[in-house]
């Protein structure tokens, strides 16, 4: 473990240690459980995600309250309870779905040929070079927030403390996003397939309108509350006055955010995923970060520096996107 070389405070590392390991073992349920949301998706059965996914929200919410906290007599364990918490979650998605697939009356007919399939190169090689993409681009775009909250714990507990609060946040656009998004690109590989290219610019356009209208939403609903929502996280008065100044900023990066979402997902409808790679790491490592770093540090503008690389970056990288997109289908007809 060499999180001591990143620079954070040094109260912090007891509590980071511990609860980067639960984090790092979570992922492999995280990655099986996708193998199977993955599928499902793509029969346009998203409830049975969906309902999985909110039953481990409920029960990772539960844990929390009584491994955070110490109740019942459960010993107080603080954020290494969040993190033993999120991994019972994580299991509990996989097992729940993993039992689904192989007893669920309406996915019979799958199973019997999920028996009969045999691995064969060719299939492995297709699906490495996609889904490595595919990885690479969700990859990167959370290791520009991992790696500017690693920059931001250079400033000290309390600037780090509100970017937390904040990227916590701004899930409630992301996730709302993510959904449309994923939707698109469920609608787009079914026309694509067909060879629909009308389709496709249909379902990419109401995508587009869609979240659009979200964003504008969303970004209402932040600023309301951009004052008041941080006393629901902390008491520290120094964290929730830095949360009301970058709650401005991300109702700026809500339309860029949008935007690379939703052409992300419709460029991997059409199987475009390398271009999508190089568009991410141009916008996230080539722009972004380079961008928080030279405002965050260079100007001395602290995290409302390090902040003003999102909404950068990631309307810049939503544009490329989208220009790509379309040179896609120009050249398909």
């Amino acid at each position: 473990m060499n999180v001591h070389r990143m620079g954070q405070p040094e109260e912090l590392l007891p509590l980071i240690r511990p609860y980067f390991l639960l984090q790092l073992t979570s992922l492999v349920f995280v990655m099986m459980f996708n193998s199977f949301k993955q599928f499902a998706d793509g029969i346009t059965d998203t409830k049975t995600s969906m309902w999985i996914m909110l039953s481990a929200n409920l029960l990772n919410i539960i844990g929390n309250s009584l491994l955070i906290y110490g109740v019942w007599g459960l010993p107080a364990l603080g954020l290494t309870g969040a993190g033993i918490s999120t991994l019972t979650s994580r299991i509990f998605m996989f097992v729940a779905f993993a039992v689904l697939f192989f007893r669920k009356q309406s996915y019979r007919r799958y199973l019997v040929g999920y028996h009969r399939t045999t691995y064969n190169t060719g299939d492995l090689n297709v699906l490495n070079r996609m889904g490595m993409m595919v990885g690479l681009q969700m990859g990167m775009e959370t290791a520009l927030f991992s790696i500017s909250g690693v920059m931001i714990g250079w400033l000290g507990t309390v600037p780090l403390a509100a970017h937390q609060v904040v990227a916590s946040i701004s899930t409630l656009g992301f996730m709302v996003y993510y959904g449309v998004g994923s939707a698109v690109s469920i609608r787009v590989s079914n026309f694509f397939g067909r060879g629909d290219i009308a389709g496709v610019r249909r379902a990419t356009l109401a995508g587009a309108h869609l979240l659009g209208l979200l964003a504008i939403l969303v970004s209402v609903f932040f600023l309301l509350v951009r004052e008041h929502i941080g006393w629901l996280y902390t008491s520290s008065e120094d964290v929730v006055n830095l949360v009301a100044v970058l709650m401005v900023i991300l109702v700026f990066y809500q339309f860029g955010d949008s935007l690379q979402i939703i052409f992300a997902n419709a460029l991997r409808g059409v199987a475009d995923v390398t271009s999508m790679a190089v568009i991410s790491f141009i916008g996230y490592f080539v722009i972004a970060l380079p961008v928080s770093y030279i405002c965050g540090f260079v100007l001395d503008w602290g995290i409302e520096g390090i902040w003003l690389g999102y909404p950068v970056g990631l309307t810049l990288t939503g544009g490329m996107m989208c220009w790509r997109f379309y040179y896609f289908l120009r050249k398909k007809g």
